[in-house]
């Protein structure tokens, strides 16, 4: 039987089937009326449904069969630099031309440029099944951010002329954020925009690092456009199509990720369009770029999991130890359904998020072209505004965080074997390192929700789950969830009364308990279907319970005793 990556995956399936986007495709589709102009528009919410499933089902194939197995080969390769040009992996070429043959690019694209118009949770399970493939091909796949970001802040005639090329997979996109003195600080971002008055266009100096897929067609690159100035609000975002003016220095040797390109660039009086409004790049463009691309390298960590998972489970079942597979030992069988139940508490969470996402979107929408069919349009606005923006970076966080310890234990279970290049899972655990680190670290994550949590944006959410009646069977769960939901509310009301310094050192663990909380009520929801979802609920809480315990408990007693041991514990000269 033919493999493939999305009909082998039971949680994906019945996440598609779980998934509610009947508002959001209601004004995606234009009530379906996009139908009567494009043949394959769907005509209704079934027919949209059906879509996707067909459309996961595709890439499932291409990635089962065509990219996953050479994914050592283009991790053995990696991507070359040559005489000043980057060349992609043999294997990585045959994927990008697999997924260009099957009309994959453009995912999230308007009909009318070519693309697929779809939402954004569907697009995360595009990203999820590329990932599981091979992760450097997801690097470019999952780029497509970029196009949405023209699609939603340029001018016409710029969304024109690169929509339609980004749709049929003829150009690639990098977002060019970091510098060598701004990573995490972008605010203090140097290149520079100047209007050439004779040419009638920006022109932009700099030097950008760290760029994932640094060498594509198309770069989003934020700039400094107004002179003398230092920080965020001097910064425009601009658009650029990559020529003799920009130069890639080098690309990175690194520890994972090998087929994708991350590239040293730099920009010599190169011409660019600026998008959107002068000073808005990083407090409006950029940050809205790079939620998109959190919540996809969330879906990516996910995918890596769940390849680690697979490739766990199979040497469990194979390897034979004291006259047993051993899977059978409890200590291995503890690590496997761990595993498990965190991939799908993780991809539950990024679904959950996508919702989100997408029905900000749509609601943005109807707002800009002043619709007032939707009654209350402004609340649901800002509802939607307000989860989007806590459920991100907690996603990112969370996912990122969980994709680590799974490719971590599952090399603990291949013990030695794990340890060596001819088994998979030594690639995954390098590839799947990055994943806590790009696209904001773990602790810049934190930075980002915490001043949601604090001001209690969860409740509201929390509340309507815990007002669901789940039936006696699982009525045990639902009151300890109950109490692990008050504990968390008390939690960040007395961390809220605390000094800045005692609220930076503890937002971890407020995190840590939101996180744990939030995907615990997701799949109780879920253990309502069926008996196996019941189980992974009661696993997954089960080994959660007792942490968001301890925590809330740390957070009450938060004081400044670890803080000042820092001046004596951390004095060392070395």
């Amino acid at each position: 039987m033919t493999e493939n990556f999305f009909l082998d995956n039971q949680d994906l399936q019945f996440r598609l089937k779980q998934l509610d986007l009947r508002d959001v495709l209601e004004i995606k589709e234009q009530g379906y009326a996009y139908a009567q102009e494009y043949g394959t528009a769907p005509r209704n919410y079934a027919d949209a449904m059906d879509n996707y499933h067909l459309l996961l089902e595709v890439l499932g194939d291409i990635c089962a069969n065509i990219i996953a197995p050479r994914a050592a080969e283009a991790d053995e390769e990696g991507a070359q630099f040559i005489d000043g040009e980057v060349e992609y992996a043999a294997a990585t070429q045959e994927a990008i031309l697999a997924l260009k043959q099957a009309d994959l690019f453009g995912a999230m694209l308007p009909w009318k440029y070519g693309g697929l118009n779809l939402p954004e949770t569907i697009y995360q399970m595009m990203i999820d099944i590329v990932s599981r493939a091979e992760s450097g091909v997801m690097t470019v796949f999952g780029l497509q951010e970029i196009a949405s970001t023209i699609n939603e802040h340029a001018d016409d005639e710029t969304k024109d002329y690169f929509l339609p090329r980004f749709a049929r997979g003829e150009v690639n996109g990098a977002m060019v954020l970091t510098e060598p003195d701004a990573g995490s600080d972008l605010g203090s971002v140097q290149t520079r925009a100047f209007f050439d008055e004779e040419a009638g266009t920006w022109r932009l100096n700099g030097v950008k690092r760290f760029i994932t897929n640094g060498n594509a067609d198309v770069h989003l690159i934020l700039a400094r456009s107004e002179a003398g100035s230092r920080d965020a609000r001097g910064l425009s975002l601009f658009l650029l199509e990559r020529d003799e003016t920009v130069r890639i220095r080098r690309i990175e040797s690194k520890l994972g990720i090998h087929a994708s390109p991350t590239c040293e660039v730099q920009y010599d009086n190169t011409p660019a369009i600026m998008i959107g409004k002068q000073r808005f790049g990083l407090i409006r463009y950029s940050m809205a770029l790079m939620n998109g691309a959190r919540l996809a390298v969330g879906a990516q960590a996910i995918g890596i999991a769940e390849a680690a998972y697979r490739e766990a489970y199979s040497y469990a079942h194979q390897r034979i130890q004291f006259n047993q597979p051993i899977a059978k030992l409890p200590a291995v069988s503890r690590m496997l359904l761990s595993m498990r139940a965190e991939i799908e508490a993780s991809r539950a969470l990024v679904c959950e998020t996508g919702i989100w996402v997408d029905r900000l979107k749509a609601y943005e929408h109807l707002q800009s072209q002043r619709d007032k069919s939707i009654p209350d349009l402004r609340q649901k606005l800002k509802e939607a505004s307000n989860l989007a923006d806590v459920l991100t970076p907690l996603t990112k966080y969370y996912a990122s965080e969980m994709g680590n310890r799974v490719c971590y234990v599952a090399m603990q279970i291949h013990g030695g074997v794990g340890y060596m290049n001819e088994f998979n899972i030594e690639r995954l655990c390098r590839d799947v390192r990055v994943t806590n680190i790009y696209e904001g670290t773990s602790q810049l994550q934190i930075v980002a929700a915490i001043g949601k949590l604090l001001g209690h944006a969860l409740d509201d959410l929390l509340d309507k789950w815990a007002a669901v009646d789940y039936g006696s069977a699982l009525d045990s769960l639902k009151k300890q969830l109950a109490e692990t939901t008050m504990l968390f509310k008390k939690a960040t009301d007395a961390l809220k009364e605390k000094e800045s310094d005692i609220i930076d050192f503890y937002a971890a663990d407020l995190a840590d308990i939101a996180s744990f909380v939030v995907i615990s009520w997701l799949l109780l929801q879920d253990a309502l279907v069926s008996q196996r979802r019941a189980d992974i609920a009661r696993v997954y809480i089960g080994e959660h319970v007792s942490k968001i315990n301890a925590l809330g408990t740390s957070i009450m007693k938060a004081d400044k005793t670890a803080l000042l041991a820092r001046e004596t514990i951390l004095a060392e000269q070395f």
